[in-house]
């Protein structure tokens, strides 16, 4: 059973960072693509960004955000840098064997999903 859990989200002020953490277990995490979705209310789960064997961003989050992994600690992170009121989601980890680059963006192709973290950025 692979489990997916999340940490770091909370309150920040615009132009401030945080760093999410998503700790795995119950498989071969270094054999995974690991990735970070988003979900404002009211709007559709979009994708914040992945990692393979290269990294994939959001055109919107490009620049700001960077998403690393520890295949030693079976952790995944994204550090959000000069965060935007926009930003403000509730942010998911997942998790699939390796995918092609052509579907990391894609939420139905990952398999293993964390509960979530709120992020919040006020103005």
């Amino acid at each position: 059973q692979v489990q997916l859990v999340e940490s770091g989200g909370g309150p920040v002020q615009a132009g401030g960072s945080l760093r999410l953490s998503c700790a795995v277990s119950g498989g071969t995490f270094s054999t995974y693509t690991m990735g970070w979705f988003r979900q404002a209310p009211g709007k559709e789960r979009e994708f914040v960004a992945a990692i393979t064997w290269s990294v994939y961003y959001a055109d919107s989050v490009k620049g700001r955000f960077t998403i690393s992994r520890d295949n030693a600690k079976n952790t995944v992170y994204l550090q959000m840098n000069s965060l935007k009121p926009e930003d403000t989601a509730v942010y998911y980890c997942a998790g699939n064997r390796r995918l092609s680059s052509d579907v990391v963006r894609t939420a139905a192709m990952y398999d293993y999903w964390g509960q979530g973290t709120q992020v919040t950025v006020s103005s």
